[in-house]
């Protein structure tokens, strides 16, 4: 079980957990009326923490809601969070914005501050998982066009990722009349001839951070990154497939609808990422023992 840390960031000053609440009539809580982020961190550190605070901007722009920090304000209050949680190993912080508390209708509420909260939750790292590969359902893509912007408006993720989970997957790779998106919550690459290719970073897929940090990484290692949407019957061909997001790092699919890709291992080039991923984010490798979803 993973337990979150007693202290929680909110608009005004930290709090404990168990005392944060909201009137009912909430913004986010009746209509998904808001933007969120995680952001990993390592032995006590940030990893990507800058890209996150940006995307939380981009995204609150985009939706109009004004973050009641500066960013810099709101980088320094992060870290006074992981300091007054005594933070040391390896967690994740959720951080979300709604428009506020406010009387329900589908307009704006006039002179109405935003709600903010921060709280931080142990997660270990799921080696053993990313040693092995996961594996995916193919599924369609009944989301909204603007998924660029990170809402709470997560409900057809939410389904599609409980229909891999019935079907004893980790992921559901999500498609637009058969052109791949991205995966129910986190992003897909398909690795053939040395290439990998991945969806472009429209308004139709969110532009993952580590997604970011791939392309990087692909460039610093001389592998060609082409942000060139594929479909999913080339999936069967494929030399690799894999996902990123801030929680599964670089994952391995080694299973697509029952179908085996890379005779059922981790190919070369994903591992090559995994390792300029724990380099980048200067993480200390140990195996730690996990149950591999849905590689049976």
């Amino acid at each position: 079980m993973m337990s979150v840390k007693p202290f929680v960031l909110t608009e005004n000053d930290f709090c404990k957990n168990d005392e944060l609440t909201y009137p009912f009539e909430e913004r986010g809580l009746q209509f998904g009326d808001g933007v969120y982020e995680v952001i990993r961190i390592y032995e006590g550190h940030y990893y990507l923490l800058n890209e996150h605070v940006d995307r939380l901007y981009r995204s609150a722009d985009a939706i109009k809601i004004n973050v009641p920090f500066k960013k810099q304000q709101l980088i320094e209050q992060l870290h006074k969070l992981l300091e007054k949680n005594q933070v040391a190993e390896d967690a994740k912080v959720y951080l979300q914005l709604t428009r506020g508390s406010a009387a329900r209708d589908h307009t704006f509420p006039v002179g109405v501050d935003p709600n903010f909260y921060a709280y931080v939750q142990d997660f270990p790292r799921k080696r053993e998982w990313m040693d092995q590969g996961v594996s995916a359902i193919i599924h369609d893509d009944v989301r909204w066009d603007l998924c660029y912007i990170k809402s709470l408006n997560l409900l057809p993720n939410v389904l599609a990722k409980q229909t891999a989970m019935e079907e004893g997957s980790f992921e559901a790779i999500l498609h637009k009349n058969g052109t791949v998106t991205e995966c129910s919550s986190s992003n897909v690459y398909l690795v053939k001839n040395g290439h990998v290719y991945t969806h472009p970073a429209k308004e139709n897929i969110l532009h993952g951070c580590v997604r970011m940090r791939v392309e990087q990484f692909c460039k610093d290692l001389g592998i060609p990154f082409i942000e060139e949407a594929f479909q999913v019957e080339d999936i069967q061909l494929a030399d690799e497939i894999f996902l990123t997001s801030s929680t599964a790092e670089v994952m391995p699919i080694v299973k697509v609808d029952g179908k085996l890709i890379n005779g059922a291992k981790p190919g070369p080039i994903t591992q090559t990422l995994q390792q300029a991923y724990e380099q980048d984010a200067g993480i200390t490798v140990n195996s730690v023992p996990n149950s591999v979803p849905g590689t049976n």
